[in-house]
């Protein structure tokens, strides 16, 4: 189903999401949404918003759009998979401490006593 809106002056159509899920990852938000061609042909939208703060305070969400077409799903679950297994394969280890340890460990040599 298609909703018409105008926008700049033009009517630009919006199409209603089939299935949507969100996953909230630390500051930002992904949201992966399937929608409908008008041919009834599905497809996939991945959307990261971020929560950013303007020059009067007000807050405002920067939004990322990527469109994935079905023909190029393998391709992209391929590439994603290489590239996640590099990173974890490949990446520096850093140790994972909580937040009560991580000053604990603070050492403060280059102060000097007075």
């Amino acid at each position: 189903m298609e909703t018409g809106f105008e926008k700049n002056g033009a009517v630009t159509t919006e199409r209603e999401e089939i299935f949507s899920k969100a996953v909230r990852a630390g500051k930002r938000t992904y949201f992966f949404d399937v929608k409908s061609t008008k041919g009834n042909d599905y497809y996939l939208t991945i959307t990261e918003s971020k929560k950013r703060f303007g020059e009067e305070g007000k807050f405002f969400y920067e939004k990322h759009k990527l469109f994935l077409y079905k023909e190029d799903f393998e391709k992209f679950i391929d590439g994603l998979n290489e590239v996640v297994g590099y990173i974890k394969s490949n990446s520096p280890s850093i140790p994972v401490t909580s937040q009560s340890n991580v000053l604990s460990d603070v050492v403060f040599e280059d102060l000097g006593s007075k």
